[in-house]
């Protein structure tokens, strides 16, 4: 039940969007396991004079910051995978791989509040989080 959001400074069509969107689900269910249905992505453009970053980033408006909050339990070599995929995957879209920041959260389950208000904690997940 991972959720993940994108910051970018430019806008994109809405179908590059949706994609660009839909591409870091698809790595973080290969990387992580996580069933595809288990989906929670949000996009948040920024205008350019309010999102400064890596100074190395050979194309500022390129920058793209992707924070993902989940539950702890995914092994290191899991969260290279992710890392890898996810500048792989988004170099289709013209991110260089320096304009990339990946952040992971990790949460306790009793932090997130799922399926009507429930604690996550009692909640069956339905797929393991040791990956």
């Amino acid at each position: 039940m991972p959720s993940i959001t994108i910051e970018i400074r430019k806008r994109y069509d809405r179908e590059v969007e949706s994609a660009l969107m839909q591409a870091v689900h698809e790595v973080m269910v290969e990387a992580f396991k996580v069933s595809p249905r288990h989906r929670n992505v949000t996009l948040v453009v920024h205008e350019p004079h309010r999102f400064i970053g890596r100074t190395d980033c050979p194309a500022p408006d390129c920058l793209t910051n992707v924070s993902i909050f989940l539950l702890p339990g995914r092994s290191t070599a899991a969260k290279r995978r992710l890392y890898a995929g996810l500048a792989e995957r988004l170099e289709g879209f013209g991110i260089p791989r320096r304009c990339l920041l990946v952040k992971i959260h990790e949460l306790p389950a009793e932090n997130f509040g799922v399926r009507g208000g429930q604690a996550l904690c009692d909640v069956e997940l339905g797929y393991p989080v040791d990956v």
